[in-house]
């Protein structure tokens, strides 16, 4: 499989809340991904609190477009507990320590994680549900639909099964 180090990282940076250092990036992460151009030239044209009010409405209200790769296997039950240490031990493998203040299956972490590993484990452990989120992002008609679409594109197809 090619290296798509330098894409997941800034695939990370753009499905993170587009706050002033995100804005300051844009440029880089134009060059750096050119997979991302969609979305990186639509949040550079875009006024920041306009971004920051879409951003939030796409991600921070329910789980219909959840950036948390268990949600979409487990759901919000108790399955989730053991796959979210699951998520903790292949950090770990990798003498990777998850501190962040969201969760360790939250998905600009899984994509900063396979930047810094090369490790596409987890991404391949939920290729369905990143399918079904860009499927819903792009019914949405979000520009955050590119973003998935340029990660998806770098995976074999996803398995059939699992949650609706």
């Amino acid at each position: 499989m090619p290296s798509f180090e330098v894409l997941y990282q800034a695939a990370a940076l753009c499905l993170t809340y587009p706050d002033d250092d995100f804005r300051a990036r844009l440029p880089l992460l134009r060059e750096a991904a050119p997979q991302l151009r969609e979305f990186t030239d639509h949040a550079a044209v875009t006024p920041p609190l306009e971004l920051a009010a879409h951003y939030v409405e796409v991600f921070d209200f329910g789980d219909r477009h959840s950036l948390y790769l268990s949600w979409w296997r487990d759901g919000d039950n108790r399955r989730r507990g053991r796959s979210l240490v699951r998520f903790q031990e292949v950090y770990r493998a990798h003498d990777l320590e998850f501190t962040g203040e969201e969760l360790p299956d939250f998905l600009p972490a899984v994509l900063e994680f396979t930047a810094r590993t090369g490790d596409t484990g987890l991404l391949l452990e939920h290729r369905e549900g990143l399918e079904r989120l860009r499927s819903r992002l792009a019914d949405f008609g979000t520009p955050y639909a590119s973003v998935l679409d340029a990660v998806c594109a770098t995976l074999p197809a996803a398995a059939t099964g699992g949650r609706s």
